[in-house]
């Protein structure tokens, strides 16, 4: 008897063995997810992502029959609707090329000659990072393969390519761990949250493959930002995940999103906790498109009244901005440019934003170039702000995570051309009643979702927003200014959810300018249009406390690279302002 228990002991134990043996195998081979091995092996297993090598066919470049050593690589290409952004990526010794050393280079699919179909000259080249590039190409006739080349290297062999209308582009770790995800083709409703049980972000390099990916949790997700789970794989292994693996969004039962989306953090150490005072009191964001000429007079206003930061996105400008942001910033104002290339995304910039400003900034203001803050009672903008802040009601303190300020759409004034002074002086006649409003908002007050509509953020249960008076605080909207700088709004709308000038849709909407259609033709008296009250509230307080009081100039006039000084600016009662003055919601 004892015999026959002892096998039966013996045959179970082998069992054991087999089946343990087999489940590994299958886990091992068939993919896995970060839920799965906290399911199998606990908390404490943490494996080590690996990376696959590039094979050597693909360190060529392409020149006549003989392959030579590879220089650079074509990461990734993304077909826009006007053009293709390509994105290089160097050896880390190597250098960098010129915009004139290179060269966009469109291939017939079809024929394996690498003999180039056409040849064209960057629209631009931006150095994102020590060993990456930027590039901007025409779009070529439909069929080609785009790549580039340079005179003295050949052709490059080209990347993956991509449409933008189904990409998930953008993706940050953010200080709780999570990872945000920015994606388009989802189709999501605006300003709804959507059910994240449907979806599922997913890790790796080879999206076609799921058995060889990550998969994690989706925790929320609206309009085009999907927020996820992190695995703890991925946060343990970020200097390799940094450079190597994508993120993207699966629908379950469906396909996954293509991806160029790399894991990027907010800090240089990681996802630090936020610190307990932030360096700035008050930020500026803003999207930007071929604005150079008017951005000087922008940023140094808003310094006089007490912004301390700029983040200034740039949306495939072709015009000198990079050149003015760089003398801005040499000159001591603390100003950065993120090349921001994608096409009516200004909701998911701004949210892009909002993240990358959260450890730095107390407070950010979200506005266009064409916009200034204006403080008819003379005070700084964070002495407002405190004020405005600091209120006790009957229902005790409240937390306040936003402060609206209308808008004022001002119109061309009479005038034909650009005024030298600056718009703040140049235009002073405007429509009586307020267009929309405008947001500054505290970036750990907003939403998980990160859901906004430009014009305002969605906020956390415990913050609440506040409408200022406009004797307080108004946004000088420089809408309808001269032709020549109005026309340009025909090209493209930035935000997401509108319609571009030149569709035939909502042509009606108050995104419009009333009565002018959808073609960018001059009406006759558009010099004396929108003008139905005179306004000279910003303009006199400029010339009062900014211009210089030796040479009448006022700092943006001036070429020096100094920061303006304290000079330009005149002290002000900054007493309490009372409850009586805004309305609380």
């Amino acid at each position: 008897m004892r015999f026959r228990s002892r096998n039966y002991i013996n045959s179970w134990g082998r069992f054991f063995w087999f089946a343990a043996f087999i489940v590994s195998t299958f886990v091992l081979f068939n993919g896995f997810s970060y839920s799965n091995f906290r399911f199998l092996f606990g908390a404490r297993f943490e494996p080590v992502l690996k990376f696959a090598r590039k094979t050597p066919t693909a360190n060529a470049i392409v020149s006549g029959e003989h392959p030579v050593t590879q220089i650079l690589s074509v990461r990734e290409t993304v077909l826009l609707p006007d053009q293709v952004i390509l994105f290089l990526k160097y050896p880390r010794s190597a250098r960098l090329f010129t915009k004139e050393e290179l060269e966009c280079v469109y291939l017939s699919v079809h024929n394996p000659s690498p003999v180039p179909w056409l040849k064209q000259s960057p629209a631009r080249v931006d150095t994102e990072q020590l060993s990456e590039q930027i590039v901007r190409c025409p779009s070529g006739p439909r069929g080609l393969l785009i790549t580039v080349g340079s005179k003295l290297n050949g052709v490059f062999p080209a990347g993956p390519t991509h449409h933008w209308d189904s990409l998930a582009y953008e993706a940050l770790i953010d200080n709780d761990n999570t990872t945000v995800v920015f994606v388009k083709g989802l189709n999501l409703r605006p300003e709804r949250v959507s059910n994240a049980s449907r979806f599922e972000c997913v890790y790796g390099e080879d999206f076609s493959r799921l058995k060889l990916v990550l998969r994690s949790e989706v925790l929320s997700i609206a309009q085009e930002i999907v927020r996820c789970r992190t695995p703890l794989i991925v946060l343990n292994s970020k200097k390799k995940v940094n450079s190597s693996v994508k993120v993207s969004v699966r629908i379950k039962g469906g396909g996954t999103l293509p991806s160029i989306a790399r894991l990027g953090f907010l800090s240089d150490s990681g996802c630090d906790p936020l610190p307990t005072r932030k360096p700035h009191e008050t930020c500026i964001c803003t999207m930007a498109r071929n604005q150079a000429r008017f951005l000087k007079e922008w940023v140094m206003y808003h310094a006089l009244i007490g912004v301390q930061r700029w983040y200034i996105y740039d949306n495939n400008s072709d015009d000198d901005t990079d050149q003015v942001i760089e003398s801005l910033f040499n000159a001591g104002y603390n100003i950065s440019r993120h090349i921001w290339p994608w096409v009516k995304t200004q909701e998911g910039g701004f949210s892009h934003c909002a993240l990358r400003a959260k450890g730095s900034c107390e407070w950010i203001g979200f506005i266009d170039v064409d916009e200034f803050l204006h403080l008819p009672s003379g005070l700084f903008l964070h002495d407002v702000i405190s004020n405005l802040t600091s209120i006790t009601t009957s229902f005790g303190n409240i937390s306040i995570g936003e402060i609206r300020v209308s808008c004022y759409s001002f119109g061309p004034s009479g005038l034909k051309r650009i005024p030298k002074q600056g718009v703040t002086v140049g235009y002073t006649c405007r429509l009586v009643v307020p267009e929309r409003h405008k947001s500054i908002v505290k970036p750990e007050a907003l939403n998980s979702t990160l859901i906004n509509i430009v014009h305002h953020f969605h906020l956390r249960d415990d913050f609440r927003f506040i409408d200022v008076d406009r004797r307080m605080m108004v946004v000088n909207h420089y809408k309808y200014q001269v032709w020549e700088v109005f026309k340009q709004k025909f090209y493209r709308r930035v935000a997401t959810y509108v319609a571009d000038w030149k569709d035939e849709q909502n042509v009606g909407s108050k995104d419009r300018a009333p009565g002018l259609g959808t073609r960018a033709v001059e009406p006759v008296d558009w010099s004396s249009r929108f003008c139905e009250v005179t306004d000279t509230g910003l303009k006199d307080r400029v010339l009062q406390n900014f211009a210089n009081p030796k040479n009448s100039l006022l700092p943006w006039q001036t070429t020096s690279n100094k920061k303006a000084g304290p000079w330009f600016v005149e002290e002000k009662n900054t007493s309490k302002v009372q409850e009586k003055e805004y309305r609380l919601l």
